[in-house]
């Protein structure tokens, strides 16, 4: 006996896929609005809502800071906020020791997983040429390599991880090689908020000279 309703109610799905585009369109366009629409805070502003969240802030930003920075984000963002949130002393701080961690993470992740890598690739030449290369040069080698800005720090982390570079030498190559940058990035991200901002391209490109430099010497010895 009918009741009246359509056949097949209940078995078609929500949505058709037909309307699937539109409503990813209008979901797209509504995120966007928000965006332009939302009143954002200016530097000044962040910087009072950080210093309002107490002393729990720095220990916050730097576990953010440190996680991010193991997968493949970009560390000169955080860098960034973290001067921007922190200030100037106090973001420098943070931010290293968050690359510190951020580093030695990267490292031993990479060396966790790097067995099956290694037996794969470990009788050609041009690997092999490498890891010597990175493995006899030390902390002087990894330090040239984080000194050059356009090198990515999480994919560098895991190429020394999957190397037979030690951990020692490692960890200080890429605190000292960091530090510039950093430093650098960090009082960008203070004068942001209202300080005096150092040169920094001449800063980097201070750095990409050094590096470039060590990095050759590497190669050739």
């Amino acid at each position: 006996m009918g009741l009246g309703f359509p056949r097949g109610t209940g078995r078609e799905p929500v949505v058709r896929r037909g309307a699937r585009p539109y409503l990813l369109a209008a979901l797209v366009l509504a995120c966007v609005a928000a965006a332009l629409l939302t009143p954002v805070p200016g530097p000044a502003r962040l910087r009072e809502l950080a210093e309002a969240t107490g002393p729990a802030m720095p220990l916050v930003f730097f576990a953010v800071y440190a996680l991010c920075v193991t997968f493949p984000m970009p560390r000169t963002a955080f860098s960034l906020a973290s001067g921007l949130l922190l200030g100037n002393a106090l973001g420098v701080l943070v931010a290293m020791a968050g690359t510190a961690l951020a580093a030695l993470l990267g490292f031993l992740l990479a060396r966790r997983l790097r067995g099956d890598l290694m037996l794969r690739y470990r009788d050609r030449l041009p690997v092999q040429a490498v890891d010597q290369r990175i493995t006899a040069s030390g902390a002087l080698g990894i330090t040239s390599l984080r000194l050059i800005p356009v090198i990515p720090f999480a994919p560098l982390s895991y190429c020394c991880g999957v190397s037979s570079v030690r951990l020692r030498p490692y960890l200080v190559g890429s605190v000292v090689g960091s530090l510039p940058g950093t430093v650098a990035v960090v009082t960008l991200g203070d004068a942001l908020a209202g300080s005096t901002p150092l040169p920094l391209v001449a800063c980097y490109a201070a750095c990409a000279l050094l590096g470039g430099v060590g990095v050759y010497r590497m190669a050739r010895g």
